[in-house]
């Protein structure tokens, strides 16, 4: 009689490593100058929301790239686990901290970074999660949209980066690869599940309530 061995159990593969990269350097210029990293958000700086919606969105590891008052975020904000990385060029646009941002995710083994930031707290996990299930390969560029217009967060394949890298400057972060690659993004419709303002001015600030 033969015998038969039953083969192990196969373990299922891994799926892309898709980093969280947090933009949290913004000085709040339009706020009185008070960063918005730190904004009051339900009892707790407002950075510590947008870390949690990239972990429950299943983003990891993730970076926060922090500029205005770099060291009193760090002292009073909870980002334990994160990679915390400082932009000392941060008030030169959001450019900078992208350039920043990617930069420390070399080596990190990441297939794509999902780019979101601190001031939209109107957009949850559920929106994050679809932008990160849109992501097929290292060359992926996905970006969710509201009611069919481009917005946050955005997906890069970290084939790229180094592209990105090289053109985002000041303001325009990765619009001008956004743009120069336009028929290579996906859209991912997230207007029913989130809702995509910024925190700019003083009434903006009632939306935090």
């Amino acid at each position: 009689m033969s015998s038969h061995a039953t083969p192990a159990p196969q373990s299922p593969a891994p799926g892309p490593v898709i980093a969280g990269l947090l933009l949290a350097a913004g000085g709040g210029r339009r706020l009185g100058g008070r960063p918005k990293a730190l904004l009051p958000y339900r009892g707790r700086p407002l950075v510590e929301n947008a870390v949690r919606v990239l972990r429950d969105a299943g983003c990891g590891p993730v970076h926060v790239v922090l500029g205005a008052c770099a060291a009193e975020v760090r002292e009073r904000a909870d980002l334990t686990g994160c990679v915390v990385v400082d932009n000392p060029d941060w008030a030169e646009g959001m450019g900078s901290s992208l350039r920043v941002g990617l930069a420390s995710l070399a080596g990190t083994g990441a297939g794509a970074a999902l780019v979101s930031l601190v001031d939209q707290p109107g957009i949850g996990p559920a929106a994050v999660a679809r932008v990160r299930e849109a992501y097929r390969s290292p060359a992926s560029l996905v970006a969710a949209a509201y009611d069919g217009e481009r917005g946050h967060p955005v997906l890069f394949g970290s084939d790229r980066w180094a592209d990105i890298t090289a053109t985002a400057k000041g303001d325009k972060g990765a619009r001008v690869h956004l743009t120069e690659h336009a028929d290579e993004l996906t859209l991912v419709e997230c207007g029913d599940i989130a809702e995509a303002f910024d925190i700019d001015t003083p009434p903006d600030l009632a939306r935090l309530a």
